[in-house]
């Protein structure tokens, strides 16, 4: 009986420290997870950039169209974005704000 009991609590308190550690409850660690397949060296490279692009967005404050042609820029399928990418865009200081989109003349039809 006591061995069935600590053997359930081993089980219980695994359990409960493998959720916790759960990427599927953290957006970002997933994200860079899946942009790296798992890889431990790609995961700690994307999160010094993350960090290291953040600190640089918070301090400089780049203008929106930067943020946002980066952020195409770096996007991959979608909703992952690769952060070494985005790091290396965001400080890129030869960016242009793209031209403004031309707009057609409507014409009027007779009638």
């Amino acid at each position: 009986m006591v061995r069935v009991l600590a053997f359930a609590v081993l089980v219980v308190s695994g359990a409960a420290t493998a959720r916790a550690a759960a990427p599927l409850y953290e957006p970002v660690s997933l994200n860079i997870g899946l942009a790296c397949q798992w890889q431990e060296a790609c995961i700690n490279k994307q999160n010094k950039a993350m960090k290291r692009a953040l600190k640089y967005v918070r301090k400089e404050d780049p203008p929106t169209w930067r943020i946002h042609l980066c952020n195409r820029n770096a996007s991959r399928k979608g909703q992952r974005v690769d952060w070494i990418g985005f790091d290396h865009c965001i400080r890129n200081t030869e960016l242009r704000p793209p031209p403004p989109t031309p707009t057609k003349k409507r014409t009027r039809r007779a009638g």
